[in-house]
């Protein structure tokens, strides 16, 4: 693959991370005294480089470097009195792709653009982004949208969804600006932890007022009790798990998650994001008809913290998700251009604080807005390892709630008509949900396999769904996994090793779902869809599978590894070769890609360019509250796509170096 332009070794940046790693032990062997003096600290330090290059996106041009990530990770350990222990992991990285490839992710990325404008009005299929037929405005405010391009220059961006599914002609789109925020300050919001970095925040991004540097620091102390029982306590900034699933989670969901680092591919304990819980568990020991039980309560008692989804203009954002927040929060704060809007076919300029993201209500820190959660677990007589588990927590994942904006059209400022309701404009939130679930665990003897399975049903998550006023609608959510995974001799791979084989399958199932296909719906007063299909674009059933073959061969150190994701309902796959070789106790070395594969024509979904009646712009197209149907890619249907479809253009090969001092 061909070396992407400009870029340059960063050799203060390699030499600091290398300087540090050296000078590790050293300090780590100064460590304060913190009680227990007989006892020395126990310290691992690990340093790790992981560099990605990516092919080309759906618009026809290679990205080239996608990661050039540098990792120091420092473990100690020591014992307290009073049998406490202290255990921390402290990890610091440095993500060089933001200055060695700058101009795809750094200060020179993105560019003037060209948004739809299939009707040919004005002479032109395509316009500028600021040149928009209805309302068009060249300068500053002085028509009824009151659009200043000199607020939102057509620089700096990138059609929104490009990279993922290209430039559909006649569909609705936008601009996003995707520079650092220290370059381009235009839609920088904070969702929780991501949405307005600014370059060294991207390129550092554990050193935070988070501290996510601290992975990890907690006392804990196992407390001896009558009868053989005993109380399990564990205090401080930390990862509980709960579920055994890869790749995608059922019962794990304590802790959110960054896939900004790696998309969905990295382990989940290195991209959980941890939290400050308090932990106690009850071990009860055996019983007359069970070899264990334990009883555990969690508290989370730290201040809400959604999963981080990725910043736009930074190589991994899950559903393309952060660039559709970034460019409805600019839309709302400068206005800009949006593609086939009028009619459902003329490119529209619209103004600040007509359509967008308005606000993000992340939940302030208080006593109701902290995470409790219940487990109890227990083995059978017969070695049947099972857990029941009950959880609230505020949903890691935001809900966009379309808001009224106002008692008066906002284009002409009367008053609005019965017909007049919402613009396309959200607040965010994050709900509050409940969970009920448990897991199972057996050894099925008959075949040689070892059986898992995780079961949820949770109350109060949001969903999109153009058939409601407001946009969105509140669902229960029932999740499974089932997953096998066994060791099986495979002659021709290893004669004298197995192989570990492990299936599994996910199932997503959304209650009183709402999907209304072509003419099936009627409006308030007697119009039906006549467009296209509108309610929820998510699957009511969902279904997603994944396969690991993983040998072991010289002597356990080199192992070549295959991972297959499936998504059965967007058609769309990932198939992930690997090769780890230990080259000795303390450096390992792996070679691998990731190639994205499948058919993203299942992802259009109404747009909601048909949802606002506001003649003569949008009304010959909709009736009262109610969407006629008007398709596209955006910005629905990344949702059915998934976060497989979406990725679907991002195959990368990538290499990692990880020494052990």
């Amino acid at each position: 693959m061909r070396k992407p332009i400009g870029i340059r070794p960063p050799a203060r940046s390699c030499a600091l991370a290398v300087s540090l790693a050296l000078a590790a032990p050293a300090w780590a062997a100064s460590l304060p005294d913190i009680g227990g003096e007989d006892t020395p600290w126990n310290t691992d330090v690990t340093y790790e480089n992981h560099t990605a290059f990516r092919g080309k996106d759906a618009t026809g041009k290679s990205v080239g470097l996608s990661k050039f990530r540098n990792t120091l990770q420092i473990e100690a350990d020591k014992k307290l009195r009073a049998g406490w222990g202290f255990h921390s992991v402290l990890r610091g990285s440095w993500d060089g792709v933001y200055r060695m490839n700058s101009g795809q992710y750094g200060d020179n990325a993105g560019g003037p653009i060209e948004l739809g404008n299939v009707s040919g009005a004005g002479g032109s299929t395509t316009v500028p982004h600021g040149g928009g037929i209805v309302n068009n405005a060249s300068g500053p405010p002085g028509n009824a949208f009151g659009f200043d391009i000199n607020a939102n220059p057509n620089d700096g961006m990138r059609v929104l969804g490009d990279r993922w599914h290209g430039y559909p002609g006649g569909d609705v789109a936008f601009g996003v600006p995707v520079r650092p925020c220290d370059t381009d300050s235009r839609g920088c919001r904070d969702f929780g932890g991501y949405g307005d970095l600014d370059k060294s925040q991207l390129e550092l991004p554990e050193f935070n007022d988070r501290l996510d540097f601290i992975r990890e620091a907690y006392v804990k102390n196992t407390i001896p009790l009558d009868a053989g029982k005993s109380m399990f306590l564990k205090i401080g900034k930390q990862q509980v798990v709960w579920g055994r699933t890869d790749l995608f989670r059922v019962l794990d969901v304590i802790n959110p998650v960054d896939y900004s680092r790696n998309n969905i591919y990295d382990e989940l304990e290195d991209i959980r994001i941890p939290m400050w819980i308090a932990q106690a568990e009850y071990r009860m020991g055996p019983s007359e008809s069970m070899q264990d039980r334990n009883l555990q309560i969690v508290w989370n008692f730290d201040k809400f913290r959604p999963n981080n989804l990725g910043q736009c203009g930074s190589p991994n954002v899950i559903l393309d998700a952060g660039c559709f927040f970034r460019g409805m929060a600019n839309l709302w704060d400068n206005g800009g251009t949006v593609a086939n809007f009028a009619g459902g076919n003329v490119a529209t300029d619209f103004g600040p604080n007509q359509i967008g993201i308005r606000n993000v209500d992340l939940p302030k820190w208080s006593l109701e807005n902290t995470q409790l959660g219940v487990k109890f677990e227990g083995v059978s007589e017969s070695g049947l390892s099972f857990s029941l588990n009950a959880l609230t927590y505020r949903s890691q994942l935001p809900s966009l709630r379309g808001l009224v904006t106002g008692p008066t059209n906002p284009f002409t400022g009367a008053p609005k008509t019965a017909a007049e309701t919402n613009l396309i404009a959200f607040d965010v939130h994050y709900p509050r949900v409940n969970l009920i679930g448990g897991s199972l665990d057996m050894e099925a003897e008959s075949i040689g396999a070892a059986v898992r399975m995780e079961g949820a049903m949770t109350w109060g998550e949001e969903f999109a769904n153009s058939a409601r006023e407001r946009l969105y609608s509140r669902n229960r959510v029932f999740r499974g996994v089932i997953g096998v995974d066994r060791p099986t001799f495979i002659p021709w791979i290893n004669p004298r090793r197995t192989t570990l084989i492990s299936g599994q399958i996910f199932w997503q199932h959304i209650f009183d779902h709402e999907y209304y296909d072509t003419g099936t719906r009627t409006a308030p007063s007697g119009a039906v869809n006549a467009l296209g299909p509108v309610g929820m674009p998510d699957w009511k059933d969902n279904f997603i599978g994944t396969l690991l073959i993983k040998a072991f061969l010289m002597n356990d150190r080199l192992s070549p590894e295959l991972i297959i994701a499936r998504d059965f309902r967007a058609r769309a796959h990932t198939i992930a070769p690997k090769v780890e070789w230990s080259v000795s106790d303390d450096l390992k070395v792996e070679i691998g890609a990731s190639f994205k594969g499948g058919s993203n024509s299942g992802a259009r979904f109404d747009d909601c360019r048909s949802c606002n009646p506001y003649a003569p712009f949008t009304g010959p197209l909709t009736d009262v509250g109610y969407s006629a149907g008007l398709g596209s890619y955006e910005p629905l249907g990344r949702f059915r796509a998934g976060p497989i479809g979406t990725a679907m253009y991002e195959d990368e090969v990538f290499f990692k170096l990880r020494y052990k001092f």
